[in-house]
């Protein structure tokens, strides 16, 4: 359940689960207040309860935002492990705020990078994600969205946009994209168009068509829920991603 509360333009929701083979119960609460950066607070903010499964007595608060930060970029860096070809020598990061720096940091570890770039909708990047990029010692530079597509071999989105950034015809065949800001209903980063000729792969199928980022090309029916992997059908081994034409597959 993830809603607007109606005060201070503040996104808030739960996200609850149960692990029977380890007798995990717990549920995350959290959501986004975009005015928190003026008051020097990451925007996201979230905690985590855990409970006794047998008798359902609270076990554990912990809070949210790091262990949030640190599973997001974990999610893109499987995808570019999985998926993106294995010469990406560019990587592209959509976004300045306070998850960039994680994505920057997990996906620089998936492949040989030899550059970052990064572009943010409403300010240049932090400096923070430079030294980031340096620590993996990667170049780094800020530059603008279509030379950001024009660059980067790996592109990481990674804010709350509500309209496409990136265009379709942006985007070079044998780009990989992993979206990550688009977590609720509107939300938008890339067009719709590119779904038409790209592999689309996610970690939930029904949750991606609903409120992440494919649910604007699914409303027009320009891709279909069926045409849409679980990566996880990647990751076990029943599905390799299709070839891209006329390109050899070194993925």
């Amino acid at each position: 359940m993830r809603e607007a509360i109606g005060h201070c333009d503040a996104l808030y929701g739960f996200k609850s689960g149960f692990d029977r083979s380890r007798l995990v119960l717990g549920v995350k609460s959290g959501g986004y207040w975009p005015s928190n950066s003026d008051r020097g607070l990451a925007r996201h903010q979230s905690a985590v309860f855990l409970f006794d499964a047998d008798t359902g007595q609270l076990k554990a608060a912990v809070a949210g935002n790091h262990l949030t930060a640190i599973r997001t970029g974990a999610a893109s860096a499987v995808s570019i492990a999985q998926l993106a070809r294995k010469d990406a020598r560019v990587l592209g990061i959509v976004g300045a705020g306070h998850q960039a720096p994680f994505q920057l940091r997990a996906a620089a570890e998936q492949r040989d990078f030899e550059r970052a770039v990064a572009w943010s909708p409403h300010r240049r990047a932090p400096p923070e994600l430079a030294q980031v990029a340096e620590e993996a010692g990667l170049p780094f530079d800020a530059v603008g969205a279509e030379e950001l597509a024009a660059l980067a071999d790996v592109i990481v989105t990674i804010t709350s946009s509500f309209a496409p950034l990136l265009k379709a015809d942006w985007i070079r065949p044998g780009t990989h994209l992993a979206c990550m800001g688009t977590d609720t209903r509107a939300k938008q980063e890339v067009e719709p168009a590119l779904f038409a000729a790209a592999s689309v792969f996610t970690d939930e199928v029904a949750q991606s068509v609903s409120i992440g980022e494919a649910q604007h090309a699914f409303d027009a029916g320009t891709i279909a829920e069926s045409a849409i992997t679980p990566i996880g059908a990647v990751i076990g081994g029943a599905r390799r991603p299709d070839p891209i034409p006329g390109q050899p597959d070194l993925r």
